[in-house]
């Protein structure tokens, strides 16, 4: 493993760990599809939330990890949230949200900054 699949996986953890404290149930992580990549599918009060997960190592004003995810990243997941939800036989109206979350390190890796973007419009 890399050092930045490595990185990339602590934060996916770290998150995972978030959302559990905050009464999420975990569904599963890195769903993968060639067009698309899901970090973390989660359930809160019957909606599936699928996550992106974004992190830096330092706080950098103006490269906030979250401005990583363009248009062209959220279709990619929205292509892939879709083929999950059939693949599951979810119904067609079946609640489903997709949610950014960023973490910001200081110079020591702890976290210093969380932000949890939700329902993003695609």
């Amino acid at each position: 493993m890399t050092q930045i699949s490595e990185f990339g996986a602590w934060a996916e953890d770290y998150v995972a760990q978030y959302l559990i404290a905050k009464d999420y149930h975990i569904l599963g992580q890195n769903y993968k599809k060639p067009w698309g990549e899901v970090d973390i599918i989660a359930e809160k009060e019957g909606i599936i939330i699928f996550v992106e997960v974004k992190a830096n190592k330092e706080e950098i004003r103006g490269f906030e990890p979250e401005n990583r995810v363009n248009l062209d990243k959220l279709k990619n997941i929205n292509r892939a949230v879709q083929t999950y939800l059939a693949s599951k036989n979810y119904p067609p109206d079946q609640k489903h949200q997709i949610d950014i979350i960023s973490l910001t390190l200081n110079r020591d890796r702890e976290v210093v900054k969380i932000k949890h973007f939700k329902n993003i419009d695609v």
